[in-house]
């Protein structure tokens, strides 16, 4: 018995035609969806916000600043205790027994100490303290830098980040050379000396990028303007500005335990590695929709397409 369905698929067009001209419909679509998307724009497009120097974080924030560059030369901070790919202070994230960065290795090493710290300050001509402070760093083994840096730290933190509240103790230069990188960072001359570590046309922020995010004044401008996890930054521009929506699949996880607690284990500790196996996974099933038994028979057994096209269909007597 023949299919009535694929005969009719199958037979020659015998309906009404008439004439259409493709290349006008397309300039007229392109110049309406252009007056569309420039008023939407207009309206509704993202602020053009500068970014942030170290110049505008020593000046707004110079406590905070000042803290960072000696947490910095103490291996206190985030990116000094990150793990690889900068360094190899921590495993990293895991999925279990398996360890992601450090079968990656440190793959963009970076030393907070010299990279942050000391080589900038020796590319500008230093007056005495910092000059001398440099001398008697460089000529220091890096235990005593070590000691030295730690117990500064130590103390600057008990002091709520203030160093004239700071008493006597075994600091060394340490303090000069915090006090000097905040006066260059003032100056407007940081940037460019981390910029320039490395070739000659460089395009690699990484540096500054790690610097910023391991003081306070960077996470607090994101807290202002709605950027942080917790208010679904990631598909945020800043402040009230529509963004990526089409990351809130990404974001959602992030929200919900026990992938929003940092101190949950495995889970909340290694919450990017787990939501990237998960959405790596729906992201398989996605793409294998149409070879899955039980799935791919869905549209037929919805029928959707007949509510769709139901006029044709009873036209058609289907």
């Amino acid at each position: 018995m023949s299919d009535p369905r694929a005969e009719l698929e199958a037979a020659p067009w015998s309906g009404p035609t008439r004439r259409y001209d493709l290349i006008k419909e397309g300039v007229v679509a392109l110049l309406i969806l252009t007056i569309i998307v420039t008023a939407l724009s207009t309206l509704f497009g993202s602020p053009d916000d500068k970014q942030i120097t170290f110049k505008q974080w020593a000046v707004a924030a110079p406590a905070d600043f000042f803290a960072t560059s000696v947490q910095e030369l103490a291996g206190t901070s985030g990116t000094a205790g990150y793990g690889a790919p900068y360094n190899t202070a921590s495993v990293g994230v895991n999925l279990g027994p398996i360890h992601l960065a450090k079968i990656m290795g440190v793959t963009h090493p970076i030393d907070t100490v010299n990279d942050f710290v000391i080589t900038p300050l020796t590319t500008v001509a230093n007056a005495a303290p910092v000059a001398d402070a440099l001398k008697q760093w460089q000529g220091s083994d890096a235990k005593t830098q070590s000691t030295w840096a730690t117990n500064y730290d130590t103390a600057l933190s008990k002091a709520n980040q203030d160093p004239t509240k700071v008493p006597a103790g075994d600091f060394g230069p340490v303090p000069q050379l915090a006090a000097g990188l905040l006066t260059m960072a003032q100056a407007g001359s940081l940037d460019g000396a981390l910029l320039s570590q490395g070739n000659y046309f460089q395009s690699d922020y990484t540096k500054q990028t790690l610097f910023l995010g391991d003081g306070g004044y960077f996470s607090d401008q994101s807290t202002a303007s709605n950027l942080q996890g917790s208010t679904w930054g990631m598909m945020n521009e800043t402040g009230r500005y529509p963004g990526q929506a089409w990351l809130w699949l990404y974001s959602f996880w992030y929200q919900i335990p026990p992938f929003n607690n940092s101190n949950s284990h495995p889970f909340g500790a290694n919450a990017d590695a787990w939501i990237m196996v998960i959405m790596g996974a729906l992201s398989l099933g996605l793409i294998c929709m149409p070879l899955i038994p039980g799935v791919r028979s869905l549209p037929y057994k919805i029928k959707i397409h007949r509510l769709v096209w139901k006029d044709y269909y009873q036209e058609q007597n289907l």
